[in-house]
């Protein structure tokens, strides 16, 4: 019928039943795992920003539009 790794549904209910299974590693290794992805994307979305902010500073800007006017017109 249904098959466990190596345990047939009787076998695992029975397991189950009797104490004998216990999945706490099991739910450990998932928070611990789902604890990574989310400092792992916050880590390459700070990294990303930073790359981005750098190569806008970096952007030499056109001299060919600034005049006198565009710089003081606010004022």
């Amino acid at each position: 019928m249904f098959k466990f790794v190596g345990m047939t549904l009787q076998d695992w209910i029975q397991a189950r039943y009797a104490g004998s299974l216990n999945e706490t590693n099991l739910y450990v290794q998932l928070s611990v795992q789902a604890i990574a992805v989310l400092i792992g994307g916050l880590v390459l979305w700070r990294l990303s920003l930073a790359y981005q902010r750098k190569k806008i500073n970096e952007r030499k800007r056109n001299n060919y539009f600034t005049t006198s006017y565009s710089k003081h017109w606010k004022k």
